[in-house]
C-alpha cells in the first residue's frame, strides 16, 4: 500500500508554512522548552536564600505556579506533562519550607508529604538521603545537589549536612586537561555545582585540621576558577538549575557578597516566564534552527524570506575561541547562541547539516565547515564513538560516547567530504573506521541502539531505542560520499526493529507497546523511508495526519527529551520539525519510487 502523495503533500506543505512563520526577525527559530517544575524550585530557593526582599515578587509568583501546577498525586514531574519524580518532588516539597507556615499553602505541602511518604515510607532525613544516592549510584552530579538544597531548608534536620556527601572541590585548582584522569563523581559540565556544593559542605561540617587547612588555602583558587567558568549574563550553561544550585550554595558558605553570586541571582530573575515558572534552559535555539532548515522542503527553504540571515546566524554562532567552561577549541557549536551555551557535537554536526543545505543558498566559507569537522574528529573518543562535549571522561553516563551522536556527526562529516582537501579527507576515513566499529559494537540484539539525550517515560528503564534506532538508521542511510562496508545487515537489524516496535494503530512511542506520539512516529516513517516497507509507512503516516491538529498551534509535545542529569522536557518545536522531516523524506523516496516504475514501464 503505497501513501497518497497529495494529500502527503498538502499536508507538507501546511508543516512548513507553520514552520516557516515561526522563525524571528533575526533568522533564527527560539524554540520553546517546557515549563519545569524543578527549575522553578530551586530558582525560588535560591533567589530566597540570596535576597527575599529584592526578588520578593518573583519568589512569590514562582511558589504559586508552584502551587497550581503539581500534579493530581500531590507531587511534582519535570514537566507539567511528566509523572511526579521523587527528585523534582522533594525539591519542591525543600522549596516550600520558605512558607511552611502559611496557610495558603498548606495542602499544597501536605500533599507532597503523603506522595513522599508513600514513596520513601518514612519522610525522615535518613531515609531522604538513602532513597537520592540510591537512585543515582555512583553519579552525584544530582543526586548532592539535591541533597544540599534539602539541608539547607532544614528538611534534612539539625545534623542534615552529616547526610550529604562531600564532593571533592579541592580538585578544581588542578587544570582543567586533568578533569578527566581525577574519575570524579560528577559530570565534566557540572564543574561549578562541584566547587559551589563542595565548599558549602565544607564549611557547614567539622573537618580534621589538616583537611581544614587545606579548605583554606585552596578556596580562594577554586573561586576564582567557578567565576571564570560563570558567562557575563550570570548563567551557567543558560541552566537555571544548575546557576540556582551554586547560588544557593555559595550563600550558604557565607560567601553572598561575591560577584558570582550577584550576576547569577541576576540571570535567574531575567529568565521567570509571565506565569512565574522557569525553563530547564534558556531556549535550544541553535539546535531547533538547525533542525527547522533541515526539515522544509527545497522549495520552501529556497523562498524563506532574508534566508541570508538564518546563514548568518549560524556562522556567526559558531565559537570562534577557546570556551572558558569546557576549554574546548574554536570550531564547534553549541545548543544555543547565548554566552551560557558551550559547543557539543550533535548540535555541531545539526549546523554543518544545515550548512550543506543552505549552500545552494549562500556560499559557505570553506574554512568554517574545514574547523567544524575538525573539532568534531578531534571530539572522537578512543572507543570510536562521539561524546557530548568532551573527549576522554567516559566515567559517567552523560560524558560516554553515544551511538545516535556518533552516526549524526558520521552523516555531517560525510556530507562534505568530498569538498575537503586530502589531509582532511584522510583523517574523516580514520575517523569512520573507528566510528563504524562503534555503531556495530553498540546494536543491541535486537537490532536498536539507545541515545543518550532522548527518553520515553513510559518505559520501563526510561530507555527509548525507537528514537535511537531512527537516528542511527537514518544517518546511516544518508551516508553516501564514505563507503561503509557491511551496513546492509546493520540497517536491516535496525529497520525489522523499528516494524516490530509499529503500534496497531500504526504510530510509534519509544519503545514496543508504548503510546505513540508525533515525535517518535515521525521519527520512524524518516527513518523507514529509506526502505520499502510501505505499507508499514503508510500507516504511520495515516496516524500523523490523523494526530496532528488541524490548527498546528494547539500541537502538543510529547516529554522525551532529558536534560542534564535526566531531568525530562520537551520543546514546542519537535513534533514540528521532526514530522516535517518524516514528510518531506517521504515524499522524496515516493518521487524516487516513481521515476523508477516510469523508466522500468519505458524499458518494457
Amino acid at each position: 500500500m503505497t501513501p497518497n502523495y497529495d494529500n502527503i503533500q498538502s499536508l507538507k506543505q501546511k508543516l512548513d508554512a507553520y514552520i516557516i512563520s515561526l522563525r524571528n526577525e533575526k533568522g533564527f527559530w527560539d524554540g520553546r522548552l517546557s515549563s519545569s517544575a524543578l527549575s522553578t524550585a530551586i530558582a525560588v530557593f535560591a533567589l530566597w536564600k540570596y535576597d527575599p526582599k529584592k526578588y520578593n515578587f518573583h519568589i512569590q509568583k514562582g511558589l504559586h505556579w508552584l502551587a497550581n501546577n503539581s500534579n493530581l498525586d500531590g507531587g511534582w514531574g519535570d514537566t507539567i506533562r511528566s509523572k511526579s519524580n521523587l527528585s523534582t518532588t522533594l525539591l519542591t516539597w525543600a522549596c516550600f519550607a520558605i512558607v511552611k507556615n502559611d496557610p495558603t499553602y498548606a495542602d499544597c505541602i501536605h500533599n507532597a508529604e503523603n506522595w513522599l511518604t508513600d514513596r520513601l515510607k518514612k519522610l525522615d532525613p535518613e531515609s531522604i538521603s538513602t532513597a537520592i544516592l540510591n537512585h543515582y549510584q555512583k553519579d552525584q552530579t544530582f543526586s548532592v545537589p539535591i541533597l544540599a538544597m534539602c539541608a539547607l531548608s532544614g528538611k534534612l534536620g539539625e545534623k542534615g549536612w552529616d547526610l550529604v556527601p562531600q564532593l571533592p572541590f579541592q580538585m578544581a585548582v588542578f587544570p582543567d586537561r586533568l578533569f578527566k584522569l581525577l574519575n570524579l563523581s560528577v559530570v565534566s559540565y557540572a564543574i561549578p555545582a562541584l566547587i559551589a556544593i563542595g565548599l558549602v559542605k565544607s564549611v557547614n561540617t567539622k573537618a580534621s585540621k589538616p583537611i581544614a587547612t587545606l579548605n583554606k588555602s585552596v578556596k580562594a583558587k577554586v573561586l576564582k576558577v567557578l567565576a571564570e567558568k560563570q558567562p557575563d549574563n550570570g548563567g551557567f550553561l543558560e541552566a537555571a538549575p544548575l546557576t540556582g544550585f551554586v547560588l544557593m550554595s555559595l550563600v550558604g558558605s557565607g560567601e553572598k557578597e561575591l560577584e558570582v553570586c550577584s550576576k547569577a541571582s541576576d540571570f535567574l530573575s531575567k529568565s521567570i516566564r509571565e506565569d512565574g515558572s522557569w525553563p530547564i534552559d534558556t531556549h535550544l535555539a541553535t539546535w531547533v534552527t538547525s533542525l527547522s532548515v533541515n526539515a522544509l522542503d527545497d522549495d520552501n527553504l529556497a523562498s524563506l524570506p532574508e534566508i541570508e540571515k538564518t546563514v548568518s546566524c549560524l556562522l556567526d554562532q559558531q565559537l570562534k575561541a577557546v570556551h572558558p567552561f569546557t576549554k574546548a577549541e574554536p570550531g564547534g557549536w553549541a545548543w544555543t547562541h547565548l554566552q551560557g551555551g558551550v559547543p557539543d557535537a550533535d548540535d555541531t554536526s545539526g549546523v554543518l547539516v544545515a550548512l550543506h543545505r543552505l549552500k545552494g543558498f549562500q556560499e559557505i566559507p570553506k574554512k568554517v565547515v574545514e574547523e567544524g569537522i575538525n573539532w568534531l574528529l578531534k571530539l572522537q573518543n578512543s572507543d570510536g564513538g562521539m561524546p557530548t562535549f568532551c573527549k576522554g571522561w567516559g566515567k559517567l553516563p552523560f560524558d560516554c560516547s553515544c551511538p545516535d551522536i556518533t552516526a549524526h556527526a558520521m552523516k555531517a562529516i560525510s556530507f562534505w567530504n568530498k569538498e575537503m582537501d586530502p589531509e582532511v579527507r584522510a583523517k574523516i576515513h580514520a575517523c569512520f573506521r573507528k566510528a563504524w566499529r562503534y555503531i556495530k559494537s553498540t546494536q543491541q540484539v535486537d537490532g536498536s541502539w539507545l541515545p543518550l539525550w532522548f527518553g520515553n517515560e513510559d518505559d520501563a528503564k526510561h530507555h527509548n531505542p525507537v528514537y535511537g534506532t531512527s537516528i542511527v538508521l537514518y544517518s546511516l542511510t544518508c551516508i553516501e560520499s564514505v563507503c561503509i562496508f557491511g551496513s546492509g545487515e546493520v540497517k536491516i537489524k535496525a529497520a525489522d526493529f523499528l516494524l516490530s516496535t509499529q503500534n496497531e494503530d500504526g504510530g510509534w512511542g519509544g519503545n514496543t507497546s508504548l503510546i505513540s506520539t508525533i515525535e517518535e512516529t515521525s521519527l520512524a516513517i524518516r527513518a523507514l523511508s529509506g526502505t520499502d516497507n510501505w505499507q508499514q509507512i503508510s500507516k504511520g503516516i495515516n496516524w500523523l495526519q490523523q494526530n496532528l491538529p488541524k490548527d498546528l498551534s494547539e500541537i502538543k509535545a510529547t516529554p522525551i527529551g532529558l536534560y542534564f542529569a535526566s531531568l525530562w522536557y520537551f520543546e514546542d518545536m519537535y513534533p514540528l520539525v521532526f514530522a516535517g522531516s518524516a514528510l518531506k523524506e517521504a515524499l522524496e523516496s515516493l518521487a524516487f519510487q516513481k521515476e523508477k516504475e516510469e523508466a522500468f514501464s519505458e524499458k518494457t
